[in-house]
């Protein structure tokens, strides 16, 4: 289980870890609207969704988990197949119930944290920009942005559906080079919510019968 979620946090995300900074063609319509919801996403106390991972090949998602997200400025918690994740904006907590085991790691600074923000900006970092116009997502009338890296990373292209009236990212799916598809649709967002004071802390002594290993 600590495979599929490090596989679900960090691998559909091998856009993010791209370094390139080749020359790139950046929409100036696309900009603006992932500019705005970036300033939206960041300027909030606290964020919550629900969402949907798919997964699958060609354009056909044969596989789906349900999960939520919590975040806080750097902090964040995850869940999704029976296991957690929390990043206390130092380190990483990989919880897994049905294995009975914690895995404790420091972030390296190569990866990037499971964040809208993490797909928001990727057009800094080495992708072509496109505005492809105006697309129903779910009843939802979306901005349709397409990213195309400017050298090879192993991603085909990534697709954002942008909510531009609420300034939030609704779905994302990304095409890889190896014909699979990775796509995370967000529902039931929600803002500046009164969250406990401990949703973000590792508590070892709720764990006393896992396996605890610090990385």
């Amino acid at each position: 289980m600590k495979s599929l979620l490090k596989k679900f946090t960090f691998a559909i995300f091998a856009v993010v870890t791209t370094s390139s900074f080749s020359a790139q063609k950046v929409d100036a319509k696309a900009k603006t609207i992932l500019d705005q919801v970036s300033a939206n996403y960041k300027a909030k106390d606290n964020v919550y969704f629900k969402f949907v991972y798919g997964t699958g090949t060609g354009n056909k998602v044969t596989k789906t988990e349900p999960g939520i997200f919590y975040s806080a400025k750097d902090k964040y918690k995850l869940k999704i197949m029976g296991t957690e994740q929390i990043f206390d904006g130092n380190k990483v907590y990989n919880i897994s119930g049905e294995d009975q085991e914690v895995t404790i790691s420091k972030p390296t600074g190569n990866e990037q944290m499971f964040s809208p923000l993490s797909y928001i900006e990727e057009y800094k970092k080495g992708y072509n920009v496109s505005y492809m116009g105006k697309m129903k997502v779910n009843g939802v009338n979306t901005d349709y942005i397409r990213l195309t890296p400017t050298k090879n990373n192993g991603i085909k292209e990534v697709k954002l559906f942008v909510n531009s009236a609420k300034k939030q990212l609704l779905k994302l799916e990304q095409f890889s080079t190896d014909n699979t598809i990775s796509v995370i649709a967000i529902s039931d967002y929600k803002e500046n919510q009164t969250l406990n004071s401990n949703l973000f802390t590792f508590k070892k002594a709720d764990y006393q019968n896992y396996i605890v290993t610090e990385l």
